[in-house]
């Protein structure tokens, strides 16, 4: 067990294991944007969590057991599955209708909204630089959406929802990590959902086509949960508000497999919509360690 008082503090282990996450998820994206053209959000939400949870329990139950399971804070831990539920559910429906860049550009301000809401949630101090930062963010997401333009995507909106349900996922994450095991907030990720979902998708169901499909389908899980445990990690080594911003690893990713799988190139305004959020957080984040 990690002791609450004296966390682990390795930031560059932090950066490394954030980084490692954003790798593993613009894949993942890829992937579900490619099978919510033949399955339902539903079902594909219901892939990627129990596919995570069984994954994740065959490869730590030989070694932690039943006590896996175990929780000091079983409240935040379902809370905490319940806000990775929405998020997905809300990502994998909009990207069904938009970029998988412009849906990760958008998700960028998820970093924003954890550098703000860490002071209620995590007593961290809210500053002034946090409060510009945030609004222009806001701003960059207003420039890549367009409200009101004849390319504005209403399934934006969802992500914009999805980053804030985000956002509090990863300080959840952040107040179980001196407490619980990463290994145990990887299986509480997943549990949850695969709960809710098994009830769901019997009512959108589609067999799939073929094995193909399967794997797909099934690798979903497999990635989620790499990231996922990741970002446990991250967290547990350095504190929301540091690593947070190196999230921003993922629009080059996003971008590479937008353009492999579906020929897709974000346009100028996407381009500078992202930078002034990433700059907006990058710039929050460095006057939050100084």
């Amino acid at each position: 067990m990690i002791d609450s008082k004296k966390p682990v503090y390795r930031p560059l282990m932090g950066v490394l294991f954030m980084c490692m996450a954003c790798t593993f998820f613009p894949v993942m994206n890829g992937l579900a944007k490619l099978m919510s053209q033949r399955y339902s959000s539903e079902q594909v939400v219901w892939a990627r969590t129990l596919s995570h949870l069984i994954l994740v329990l065959l490869v730590l139950l030989p070694r932690y057991g039943p006590d896996i399971v175990k929780t000091q804070r079983p409240g935040l831990q379902i809370l905490r599955s319940c806000m990775l539920l929405a998020s997905t559910m809300l990502y994998f429906t909009a990207i069904k209708y938009i970029s998988i860049a412009q849906a990760s550009s958008i998700s960028f301000l998820a970093p924003l909204l954890v550098l703000v809401l860490a002071g209620p949630m995590l007593n961290e101090k809210v500053t002034p630089a946090r409060v510009v930062g945030v609004v222009v963010g806001f701003i960059g997401v207003l420039v890549v959406v367009r409200p009101g333009s004849a390319v504005f995507q209403p399934a934006s909106l969802l992500i914009v929802v999805s980053s804030l349900c985000y956002a509090i996922y990863q300080l959840l994450t952040r107040r179980v990590a001196g407490t619980d095991r990463p290994e145990t907030s990887v299986v509480y990720s997943a549990l949850v959902g695969s709960v809710l979902m098994s009830l769901a998708v019997p009512f959108s169901w589609t067999t799939p086509t073929g094995w193909v499909d399967c794997l797909l389908l099934g690798s979903l899980g497999a990635l989620g949960a790499s990231g996922h445990y990741c970002l446990a990690r991250a967290m547990t080594y350095a504190p929301a508000n540091f690593v947070s911003p190196f999230n921003y690893w993922q629009m080059v990713g996003s971008v590479v497999v937008g353009y492999l799988m579906f020929t897709e190139i974000p346009d100028f305004f996407t381009w500078v919509g992202t930078a002034m959020i990433i700059a907006a957080g990058l710039y929050v984040g460095l006057k939050s360690n100084k």
